[in-house]
């Protein structure tokens, strides 16, 4: 935050102007009320898996260990940017000062990579739990989940350590008027002023390549328990389809916007504005949404704590 603070004073621009969704009164008062309840339902979701997940013994696995901090990610990463974007709705002058812009990339950056690097690990743990069924508790240990969890989140700082000191240093002298709902790094550093042709690179370079190395690894081992699955017997093989269903589910949209906007080559703002309302306010629904209504595992660990809320409160 000290790098921020020097930038900004160096910096003329000392804040940026969010364009939003759209310049409709009647229009921002409906996708005020729509995107709170989404957030809401969103955060207390998540939060509901993790209480499940860490008071209900039957749940002490590595899938649902992950499970629990993927819900924390998608509960921070709904946060980063939604109740600026909110408030924003009802406001009239949208602005974000330049360090909480940077704030932003920074958060949007390291949650993004670190859930990527969660979802590798659920299809590595469902590969072994298929693939390698004798050997699962061996090696999907409660050290190898810490290790995977712990990988996840210094991934994600050192991808952000590797691109964002490039955007900070960059002189922004003029133009301030970011085309978004929220600040990113490809629409930040255009507004430079000068040449950010290698800072795109590294931008392409770092997440673009990150997006899609993580999506290849994803088809490939899911692909692969696919094929075993096909070769093993048919007992239990409902189960695992609807397991697998709901990760690839997950995979699939929360890629494909991550690979358009930092991959593919063709920029359109109205596509991108789209993506980054599903990238930030849609996907982090779709894991409480995806993994308790397709889970009859966790539905039944969630009545039971109600039950036992209950109860207790007629105790009282």
């Amino acid at each position: 935050m000290a790098e921020f603070s020097e930038q900004l004073n160096q910096s003329q621009v000392s804040e940026f102007i969010l364009v939003g969704l759209t310049s409709f009164k009647n229009a921002e008062f409906i996708l005020f009320a729509l995107f709170l309840v989404i957030y809401a339902i969103t955060v207390l979701g998540n939060l509901l898996i993790m209480v499940t997940v860490f008071l209900t013994p039957n749940l002490n696995t590595p899938m649902y260990f992950l499970l629990g901090n993927l819900s924390f990610v998608d509960m921070t990463l709904a946060s980063f940017a939604t109740p600026k974007m909110i408030v924003n709705l009802v406001k009239h002058k949208k602005t974000i000062s330049f360090v909480s812009c940077f704030t932003q990339i920074f958060l949007l950056h390291m949650l993004g990579d670190v859930e990527m690097l969660l979802l590798v690990s659920m299809a590595y743990d469902r590969y072994v739990a298929i693939c390698k069924p004798l050997r699962y508790m061996t090696i999907m240990s409660n050290k190898m989940c810490v290790l995977l969890v712990v990988m996840s989140w210094c991934s994600g700082l050192l991808h952000v350590g590797l691109q964002l000191p490039f955007a900070v240093n960059l002189p922004f002298c003029g133009p301030n008027v970011v085309d978004s709902i929220f600040c990113d790094l490809p629409l930040v550093s255009k507004l430079a002023c000068t040449d950010t042709y290698f800072v795109q690179i590294v931008i392409v370079a770092n997440s673009g390549m990150l997006s899609m190395s993580c999506f290849l690894i994803l088809l490939i081992s899911y692909s692969v328990i696919l094929m075993t699955i096909r070769r093993c017997s048919t007992m239990g093989q409902s189960k695992v389809y609807s397991t697998l269903t709901a990760h690839v589910t997950v995979v699939i949209l929360f890629f494909g916007p991550c690979i358009f906007i930092y991959v593919w080559p063709f920029s359109n703002h109205s596509v991108d504005k789209f993506l980054a309302v599903f990238y930030t306010i849609i996907t982090p629904i779709l894991n409480p949404l995806i993994y308790t209504l397709r889970n009859k595992e966790m539905k039944t660990a969630m009545r039971k704590l109600w039950r036992a809320f209950v109860n207790s409160r007629k105790d009282t």
